[in-house]
Parts: structure tokens; sequence; C-alpha cells
């Protein structure tokens, strides 16, 4: 034999073990994560430390838990208590509808809104971490705990029938490459047992950053921002985003989503700003 023929052979069986060693890790690379993810620990999205979860039992303990009235409609904290009557709430709270100031004086068009807690810090490194760092495992936490939310505070007939995204404008979705408020909004109608659409609602207007305008501009900005895909027939729509500020956003989503025929509007927020 040839010392060409030699190394013929010789780099054919060296192929031939890489071929087969690829095709090993294919087959059990799925298996393999799996096992890391009980394995290994991970690290808490707050302090650093190893953790399981998301958060640790530590940060979980000290930062989400907390016991803070909200306006029913806009999830503002409120620091008296004003009541209406209301169908949606379970009875272990007395159907009771709490409303700020603002809400009376000028009811926005959706209905009510669910938040998990204040963006303030450190929660608020959460929110930075899903919209500006790609932290997708975030929002499958956010999730979680809104689904919780309204099993607690929802009855069965105030379950959305389909989950939106607020969406982004097709510049911003380029620029970002996903849409943080779809990343909540898949798992949570995944919990919630109804479906999610990331379709149905378009922006049509790249407008300006909310957070860089007051409280007026941003109604202004975000007035005709929005188009459907088709007309909704009576139908109860969740809308997910990341955060909110003060409410133009969802306020002006929900005119359009009305205006199609949605019977009712209810927001899903992790985070809500304490002041507009």
């Amino acid at each position: 034999m040839t010392p060409e023929s030699n190394r013929t052979r010789h780099a054919g069986v060296v192929r031939a073990f890489w071929e087969a060693r690829a095709r090993v890790a294919l087959q059990f690379a799925p298996r393999l994560s799996q096992l890391a993810h009980f394995v290994l620990p991970n690290l808490c999205a707050l302090c650093g430390n190893s953790s399981r979860t998301t958060l640790c039992v530590c940060c979980d303990a000290a930062y989400w838990n907390e016991a803070r009235l909200r306006c029913t409609i806009c999830a503002m904290p409120l620091a008296h208590r004003r009541r209406t009557s209301g169908p949606t709430m379970r009875s272990t709270r007395g159907s009771t509808r709490y409303r700020c100031e603002a809400c009376i004086d000028s009811p926005p068009a959706f209905y009510a809104t669910l938040a998990l807690a204040d963006y303030r810090a450190p929660l608020d490194l959460l929110a930075r971490g899903l919209k500006f760092r790609a932290r997708l495992a975030l929002a499958e936490e956010f999730a979680r705990r809104l689904a919780l939310a309204a099993h607690d505070n929802l009855d069965p007939h105030g379950i959305p029938d389909i989950v939106v995204p607020v969406p982004l404008s097709r510049e911003r979705l380029i620029e970002r490459g996903y849409n943080p408020a779809w990343q909540i909004a898949r798992p949570l109608a995944r919990r919630l047992g109804t479906q999610a659409d990331a379709m149905l609602v378009r922006r049509i207007l790249h407008t300006a950053p909310q957070s860089k305008l007051d409280r007026e501009a941003r109604r202004r900005n975000v007035g005709r921002a929005f188009a459907l895909a088709r007309p909704l027939a009576g139908q109860h729509v969740g809308v997910v985003d990341d955060v909110m500020t003060s409410g133009a956003t969802l306020d002006a989503l929900a005119h359009t989503l009305k205006a199609a025929g949605a019977r009712r509007v209810t927001n899903f927020v992790a985070l809500r700003t304490p002041k507009d």
C-alpha cells in the first residue's frame, strides 16, 4: 500500500469518526440540555447567586411579594379606596373594583389591567434585561406570574379568548430582533389555555419611544399607530406588554380593538410605573 493510499484511508477514517460523533451529538443534545437544566445551577437574575429558578428564594421573597392596592382598570397604585361593583372579580374579593381618580374622570377603553409589581429597582433590571439584553427566560417568568395573577383575580369568564402582544413597528422589530411583549404573550396564552396571535395587530406607524415623551405627547404619539388583520366579533382580547407607563399605548390599542368588534380588553403587564 502506497503512502498516498494510506493518507487517503486515514482521512476517510477521521472523517467517518467526526460524522459519527456529530450524529451522536445531535441525537443526545436535547437530552443533555434537559439534564443540564436540572444538574447545573442557574444564576439569580437579580443578585447573581446560584439558583435553580429565575430568581433565588431570597430575591423572590424580598421583591415580588408586594401587597399593594391598585386601580383595577389601570393598575396604578392607590392611596385611597374608591370602589365600584364589577362582574369579573372573584367572589372572594367581594366583586369589588377599585378605581383611581383618572379612571373615574376619564375611563380608558380597556376594562382592566393586571400588573405584577411597580417598575422600580431592582425589578426594573428584569424588564431591561428582557427588552435590551435578550434574556428571554425572563419572559417565561413574567408569563408564569401573570397567569397566576389571572387565575387568582379573574373568574373563568374573565379569561381572554385571545392574547396579543403590543406590536413593535417594523423598524424597531428589525433593530431589536424580537418583540419582548410577544415573548411574554405566547407562554401566557399557553398557561391560560387560550390562543395567542402575533399577527392580529400591526403597528403601522414608527413612533418615537414613549419613555421620552410627556403624558399628552404619548397619547398623540400612538393615537393612530395600530391596524388589525381581521374583525373580532365580540371576543375578549388580552393585551400583553412588558412595562406600562401612562397607559396611552394600551388605550390607543384598546380603542382599535373595540372599534373592530372586541367585547372587552384586559391588559397583562409585567411592571407598572407607580407614577405617570
